[in-house]
């Protein structure tokens, strides 16, 4: 017989048993697109293993080293895996399948471009410390009396730290903050705060030729040149070729943000940004005399720059140089960071990743897949005559551009092209180490997606918020990857062989 509830209200309180919390279960990586995705690159392992068979050109050894490759290259772009760690899988690989020997695998990690790298970190972290480069900014920025001013002096202050900071990530972090601070300056505009923080990131990445020291892709450039007994490029020929490209790029790209993303007529009037706006978010002073770590620590960059720009003179590596540089500015009495502090801070992960894809480089040179990969890509073009040469470049430029949607660092872009690019120059009478620069500079492009670039993803988020979307991105890259290949194919073809790296041999 069933019972008839009565109640005062409309309806009878529902209350629910009380059970325990059911366990949150994460979703499984395993998506479509990964099987896709893993079937076409064990489709192309196939494609490569049997070439490796039936072919003269490729040896068994090349095409293990291609099926490693693109295994790796698949890991990178679809499994969650970090990017060091299947570099590492990769080398570690190549190793045990007798491509590279363990003495090629464990001297990556004691290259000159590592030890550079590690020294300059740890200059770039006292200076950071210190407070000089925002004191800089905060004198440069303030002067901006409108938004477009605003945005050029921001470029300005960014491209400068390309010859004091090493990487785009560590420029990136600098720059954050200081990002911030106008982002709170100017709060009551949302248009400028954005355009603002797309340019950070793009103006940061083009930039970077500007210094041997701007990109760890720059190092690993060198070390392949010096590994197929080329001339490489020092510290001042590289500033000499790269200043004017990195400046001339980051100014384009200010612009196009301007007219991309700038703000609407309302956002238009004057601001005020002032040293007070940074001074109020900041531990150390942005005016008055200098103190006497930013006295010290400017003190030592200057001596590392001029040590660095004049070898020739001196003799000393710039590794030398830069190993001392980093004993001074972290000596008692210098600064207050101390050695191992800045040593423990340094990015382990990045320095082993660029060890890695080194040893990548390396094997990919000495199986032969390298050579038998720039013939695949490259013999159509030996067969159009004189104007093959002229050809090669524009496709070195454009692959190289596009290299960012396969390939997401910069460092491992260059330590696969790099050997591709010199192996194709020589027969078709192209400079091995401008083909080899250009490629370079031209792989500075990474900004279509999120993933593309580490600047680019630090900056897309703040404090919870987007600041720019990926439809964002890709109405930049659009515009700025044209814009970007034929800058760099004017300075191919018609300015650097006038500052001394001919195209032709």
């Amino acid at each position: 017989m069933s019972k008839l509830l009565y109640s005062s209200q409309e309806r009878p309180d529902e209350r629910l048993p009380v059970t325990a919390p059911l366990d949150q279960v994460n979703r499984s990586f395993i998506t479509g697109q990964l099987v896709v995705s893993l079937a076409g690159a064990v489709t192309l392992v196939a494609a490569v293993a049997w070439t490796g068979f039936g072919s003269a050109s490729l040896s068994l050894q090349g095409a293990l080293a291609l099926s490693i490759f693109i295994i790796a290259i698949w890991a990178w772009v679809f499994s969650p895996l970090t990017d060091t760690y299947v570099s590492l899988a990769a080398a570690v690989a190549l190793v045990l399948t007798g491509i590279i020997s363990t003495e090629r695998f464990t001297a990556s990690l004691g290259t000159s471009a590592v030890w550079l790298l590690v020294a300059a970190v740890v200059m770039a972290q006292v200076l950071t410390a210190s407070g000089l480069t925002r004191r800089l900014t905060a004198q440069l920025v303030s002067r901006a009396r409108t938004p477009r001013q605003l945005a050029y002096l921001f470029n300005l202050a960014l491209f400068l730290t390309v010859y004091l900071v090493p990487s785009p990530s560590g420029r990136a972090a600098l720059a954050l903050p200081i990002y911030q601070t106008l982002a709170d300056a100017l709060g009551n505009r949302p248009a400028l705060v954005k355009a603002l923080g797309i340019l950070a990131p793009a103006s940061i990445l083009v930039s970077a030729v500007a210094s041997f020291i701007g990109a760890g892709a720059h190092l690993v450039t060198s070390e392949i040149l010096t590994a197929y007994g080329l001339e490489t490029i020092g510290f001042l020929e590289w500033m000499i070729l790269g200043s004017g490209l990195g400046l001339l790029a980051s100014l384009v790209v200010t612009e196009l943000v301007l007219q991309l993303f700038g703000p609407s007529r309302e956002e238009q009037g004057p601001i005020d940004v002032t040293v007070t706006d940074f001074e109020q978010a900041s531990d150390t002073p942005v005016r008055g005399p200098l103190t006497a770590p930013e006295r010290n620590i400017a003190l030592v960059l200057l001596v590392a720059v001029l040590l660095w720009c004049t070898e020739t003179l001196h003799g000393l590596t710039p590794v030398i140089v830069a190993v001392l540089g980093a004993l001074a500015a972290t000596a008692p009495g210098v600064s207050s960071i101390k050695l191992g502090a800045a040593l423990k801070k340094a990015p382990w992960p990045m320095l082993l990743f660029m060890a890695a894809t080194l040893a990548i480089g390396t094997g990919l040179a000495d199986s032969g897949a390298a050579s038998w990969l720039a013939e695949s890509l490259f013999a159509p073009v030996s067969q159009l005559g004189s104007s093959g040469a002229a050809i090669f470049v524009l496709m070195v430029i454009l692959i190289s551009t596009a290299a960012h949607l396969v390939i997401q660092s910069r460092s491992a872009r260059s330590a696969v092209l790099i050997p591709l690019v010199i192996t194709a120059a020589l027969p078709l009478g192209v400079n091995p180490v401008a083909a080899a620069f250009i490629s370079t500079a031209a792989a500075g492009f990474c900004h279509t997606l999120t993933s593309s670039a580490k600047p680019v993803a630090l900056f897309a988020n703040m404090d919870g918020r987007p600041t720019y979307t990926p439809a964002d991105l890709l109405k930049l890259s659009a515009w700025l990857a044209p814009l970007h290949a034929i800058l760099i194919a004017l300075f191919s073809f018609f300015i650097w062989p006038l500052l001394g790296l001919p195209l032709y041999t």
